[in-house]
């Protein structure tokens, strides 16, 4: 990949991330007033998520800016990292907004009494909102995918759900205008407030996940069994006797492979090295874009049938 279009990718990302959050400002800002306005909790469990929201959008921003920056002394790996650690953010404010809206949603249920309007007003609010979510999500789970970037994909996880979130307050809202119709019904009138609970539950579920992977992600846990298909790919090229201690080390958008390969030692420099460039390219056959290293090892004598291997493991090699 060229140097150019290294750039012209990073500011893609940027740009989508940057679009999240104009999004995040205007649906926090329409959610809120017509929350105030009809008094619906559930809208306003939707403002404040979408508070939240534009938070956590504008942290994936800046993180999407500072993992693109090069390695350099100081980090050898690069800024890659920063992703998991703003996924984890975002992770924990997912919660504190799970807090306020449970709160809220119990008050009103069991200690306050509070009037909701479903207006016109409330369910366009709400269609808007799932409309932008969608192509948000849509958007971001595309940038995400193409450029394996964990914030972004997030991102895109967390405003899919909101599409979800959003349909549970409608038919909060819903079960408001039945209730006015049907005075036989009334119990009806809670609805808002259970769909704020519902919206919450949704959260939670949603956090925890996220916090899990980024967590896995800051402590460079490796793809399940890429390292196994690895050691089994390079063993099968010709010139590679054994392959052996293979670490996978994620970091951000960015994949760090280390593979340590035994081969014939008495060969050339030059053909050691067309063997090398050969196992690097089918290690980035399964992980693309993966900067690999390998250690080569000279093949022993057949004269020597056991070889202490680190951790000192006795293995056999002819």
């Amino acid at each position: 990949m060229s140097d150019s279009l290294t750039t012209q990718d990073e500011r893609e990302k940027r740009t989508v991330a940057l679009v999240s959050v104009v999004a995040a400002i205007f649906l926090t800002t329409f959610k809120l007033v017509v929350g105030i306005l009809t008094g619906s909790l559930g809208i306003l469990a939707e403002a404040a998520h979408s508070g939240f929201d534009l938070v956590a959008a504008f942290i994936t921003f800046l993180a999407v800016r500072i993992s693109g920056k090069p390695a350099d002394s100081r980090h050898p790996y690069g800024h890659g990292k920063i992703e998991n650690l703003s996924a984890l953010v975002e992770a924990l404010l997912l919660l504190l907004t799970c807090v306020w809206i449970i709160y809220e949603a119990v008050r009103r249920l069991f200690f306050e009494a509070v009037v909701v309007e479903a207006t016109f007003w409330s369910f366009l609010i709400m269609g808007i909102s799932i409309v932008v979510d969608i192509n948000r999500s849509r958007m971001l789970y595309r940038a995400a995918r193409k450029y394996n970037s964990q914030a972004l994909e997030a991102d895109a996880l967390h405003f899919s759900t909101d599409i979800w979130s959003s349909s549970v307050v409608i038919l909060g809202l819903i079960g408001v205008l039945i209730a006015d119709a049907l005075p036989q019904v009334a119990f009806l009138a809670q609805a808002d407030a259970i769909a704020a609970l519902f919206v919450a539950a949704i959260v939670v579920v949603v956090s925890l996940e996220l916090g899990k992977r980024t967590i896995e992600g800051l402590l460079d846990t490796a793809p399940p069994g890429m390292a196994q298909e690895i050691e089994r790919t390079v063993e099968a090229i010709p010139g590679v006797d054994d392959c052996h201690q293979v670490r996978v080390r994620p970091s951000g958008p960015q994949l760090f492979v280390d593979v340590h390969v035994v081969v014939d030692g008495s060969q050339s420099l030059e053909s050691a090295h067309r063997l090398t460039e050969t196992i690097e390219a089918a290690v980035r056959g399964i992980a693309p874009a993966a900067e690999v290293t390998v250690h080569t090892e000279p093949k022993l004598p057949a004269d020597v049938q056991t070889a202490v291997q680190p951790g000192g493991k006795q293995s056999k090699r002819s």
